[in-house]
């Protein structure tokens, strides 16, 4: 899959124990930015998942869409998907023994701890639904490709996730960070869901800044997964620059500068180290490509 994205700017209470017992459960399946503690844009801002703030980042703020020419960000929801689970611990690459394999020939598995319990998403459980009845295993950039509709193999077109980009905002629209309005381009009408909450959104883009600039690290391991997952596939959706357009030339020259290093990086020995998530850096290397 060939590497995406541009890299010059554009101006553009539990009623039992049983009951207990599970909310605990999916409790811990989600891992949250920030504890959610404050005020009520603070909560909303730490219950979105990672595809949501890639979508977050990619919709014109009163407008309320995506970029017709962008052609990056339905593959690139997928990958966010696949990442999701992998942070919460229900998928992993299946085990490669004395044998040293690359990320790309290994097959995506279920963590059988884990089990089906629901994840509390509906397109994370319709993905994670798909992997764990898949005989024989998939690699991540087949699942990419399938969960997109991207095959040749009319068996095959059953995988793919419908509508991803309406479904996602309209979890936000739920969440109170965008709207729905109708909108007229002249020969057809179309649903639009513009920013409402601008807190929400300038929170994600805030993190992209600061994780390029004020809380740079140089070793990716230091980051914080979530974030780092969150620069690769905005960039991988080509929606990051738009994190980057408020940012003075000297700020967006050293942000990107940094994405470029970023991209630099070989996954292959970004996985091999200690507390890395694997299927994080499976499904960089495939957009990398």
């Amino acid at each position: 899959m060939a590497q995406r994205g541009a890299l010059t700017r554009r101006h553009n209470a539990p009623k039992d124990k049983e009951k207990e017992k599970d909310d605990a459960g999916q409790a811990a399946d989600v891992e949250e930015v920030e504890a959610g503690e404050g005020d009520e844009g603070e909560s909303k801002y730490s219950r979105l998942t990672l595809m949501e703030e890639v979508l977050l980042l990619g919709i014109k703020d009163r407008e309320g869409y995506t970029s017709f020419w962008n052609d990056c960000i339905s593959s690139g929801l997928r990958g966010c998907m696949l990442i999701e689970l992998g942070l919460r611990q229900r998928i992993e690459l299946e085990k490669t023994g004395m044998r040293k394999r690359s990320l790309s020939s290994r097959k995506l598995v279920v963590k059988e701890a884990k089990g089906d319990r629901p994840t509390g998403d509906v397109l994370l459980d319709e993905a994670f639904k798909h992997i764990r009845t898949t005989e024989p295993a998939e690699g991540v950039q087949d699942w990419i490709e399938l969960l997109s509709g991207e095959t040749w193999n009319p068996l095959k077109l059953k995988y793919q996730l419908r509508n991803v980009r309406e479904r996602l905002a309209k979890g936000l629209v739920e969440k109170g960070v965008l709207t729905t309005e109708k909108q007229n381009f002249l020969l057809f009408d179309m649903t639009t869901h513009p920013v409402t909450d601008m807190v929400v959104k300038e929170r994600v883009v805030k993190k992209v800044q600061d994780s390029v600039l004020s809380k740079w690290q140089n070793d990716t391991s230091r980051f914080d997964k979530r974030v780092l997952a969150l620069i690769y596939m905005a960039h991988a959706s080509d929606v990051l620059e738009n994190a980057f357009a408020p940012l003075s030339d000297d700020d967006y020259e050293l942000a990107m500068k940094r994405v470029r290093e970023l991209l630099d990086a070989d996954p292959e020995v970004e996985a091999a180290k200690g507390g890395s998530n694997e299927v994080l850096w499976a499904v960089v290397s495939a957009f990398l490509k």
